[in-house]
Parts: C-alpha cells; structure tokens; sequence
C-alpha cells in the first residue's frame, strides 16, 4: 500500500536553501526535517479519523490496535541523496482481533484501503491525502519560511555581536 506525495516546485525556498549554511541545511534534517513531520502529522490525524470511520462504517468490532498503529515517521532519502522524506505508515503489529483471530495492522488496514474479493473498499488514507494535502503543503511552506527565518535572525545576532 503506497501513496506518494511529492512537493516539487517551490522554487524560492529552494534557492534559499542552498545558499543557507550548515545549520539550515544539515544531516539531521535542520528546520526541513521538523516543518515536514508538522505536515506529515497533519495527514496521519486525518487518516487515523478516517480509518476510525472506516472500522464503524462497517460494524466491525475494534480492539483500536490498528488506528494507534498509524503514525508519521521519516524515511530514508529519496534516491537522489538529497532532501527529506516523511511517511504515513501502518507500524507493522501482530495482535489478536475482537474476534480472538490473530492478524497484523497492515493486514488490516490494507483490507480496509483497497479491499479484497470478499470486501469491498473502504479507503481511509488516499481521502486524508486529497482531503488535507494541500493544507499539509501550506503548513509546511509557512512553518519552514518561519524556522528560516529564526535562524537567519539567530546567526545574523550571532555574527553582529561577534564582529
């Protein structure tokens, strides 16, 4: 189960980070890093709401193992080495269902997103990605030019007290 949501444009921002030095710009990910998981975990809450609504659309009995399962987490580099990456996962768990029936998380939640030959689709996380991905896009933009902004204040500080 993968949806992928590119950020590709924001020509600006970009610029301004290249041109940053090490403390915007580190391998630790800098203010990219936390401006991203801020958006990413905008979408993990409406998706978690969604799979909520998917498991009570059904009937279904819940041990609510699932929905806590969901989370935002940071992934490896894409493969050009440069930039950052956060994901909305399933955390893989095994665990006993309300019916006594073991099972996993993602076995579960990918039942739910896409279906199978005995049940019909109800997706949870492509909706929380076209319902709230612009405003995760919006939040990233601001909360990003924000942290920039502290730190080019900070070291501006730091090198007029210096010199």
């Amino acid at each position: 189960m993968k949806v992928e949501f590119n950020i590709v444009g924001i020509p600006g921002i970009i610029r301004t980070l290249n041109s940053l030095p090490a403390e915007i710009v580190s391998k630790k990910g800098g203010p990219v890093k936390l401006a991203l998981a801020k958006a990413a975990r905008l979408v993990r809450d409406e998706a978690k709401s969604n799979l909520q609504r998917s498991i009570e659309l059904r009937g279904a009995d819940s041990t609510g193992t699932t929905v806590r399962s969901v989370i935002a987490s940071r992934g490896k580099a894409p493969n050009d080495g440069n930039g950052e990456r956060y994901l909305v996962r399933v955390k893989k768990r095994s665990f006993v269902n309300a019916r006594g029936q073991k099972t996993s998380t993602r076995m579960t939640a990918n039942l739910l997103e896409w279906g199978s030959g005995h049940q019909p689709a109800t997706p949870w996380l492509r909706p929380a990605v076209t319902s709230k991905g612009q405003e995760a896009i919006d939040v990233m933009v601001t909360d990003l030019s924000r942290r920039i902004d502290l730190i080019v204040r900070q070291l501006a500080a730091k090198n007029g007290s210096a010199g």
